[in-house]
């Protein structure tokens, strides 16, 4: 049952957002879009409920019930970015918005990058481990700290990747190779040179 219900969840996320960016830019309502985009964390706490209550009714702890409960951490750590992400392409792409710029690549910029990077995946892992805490106490004594203990080791590792990854471009930033042109970090493509005309 827990994984029907993940499942559920995935698919109800990507479609009330895809409602939401709809409602947005092709039925210009803008209240609805922005009322369905604020309701997206909703869909990852209803996981959530409906994972203490599967376990409350007698189901065998796992870590798919540990899964469950990330995905409430990831919508608090990197939903935003993702809709953002979303909303852009959906902006370039059905109501002539301009084409979305790639992540930085060199200078500063990416080292910024990196760092946004590094507190998303840190915000997600702290909640999600509170969550999967959570899941003790209220599981009615089906779950069990050791359960989940792969889960901090994983969660924790991931959080400490991240930051050292971005320690490390703000101690050694990446340049550009010489000769390409940056902007605000990202190359920027020179135009063809002209062909000689035939003789």
């Amino acid at each position: 049952m827990i994984v029907t219900l993940i499942v559920a969840a995935e698919i109800s996320w990507w479609i009330v957002l895809g409602l939401g960016l709809s409602a947005r830019y092709l039925l210009r309502w803008r209240r609805t879009s922005t009322a369905l985009l604020i309701g997206l964390p909703v869909v990852d706490l209803a996981l959530y409920a409906l994972t203490v209550l599967n376990l409350r009714g007698g189901a065998e702890a796992s870590w798919m019930h540990a899964l469950a409960a990330s995905y409430a951490g990831f919508s608090v750590g990197y939903g935003p970015s993702l809709v953002a992400w979303a909303d852009r392409h959906f902006l370039h792409r059905f109501a002539g918005g301009p084409k979305p710029l790639p992540a930085p690549k060199y200078g500063p910029e990416r080292t910024r990058h990196e760092w946004r990077i590094a507190w998303r995946t840190v915000v997600s892992a702290a909640i999600t481990l509170s969550l999967i805490s959570l899941l003790v106490p209220l599981s009615a004594g089906s779950a069990h700290v050791g359960t989940f203990a792969q889960w901090y080791w994983k969660l924790g590792i991931a959080a400490v990747v991240n930051v050292v990854v971005a320690g490390c471009y703000s101690k050694w930033p990446k340049e550009a190779p010489a000769g390409v042109t940056v902007v605000d970090g990202r190359p920027v493509e020179q135009p063809a040179p002209e062909k000689a005309p035939l003789p």
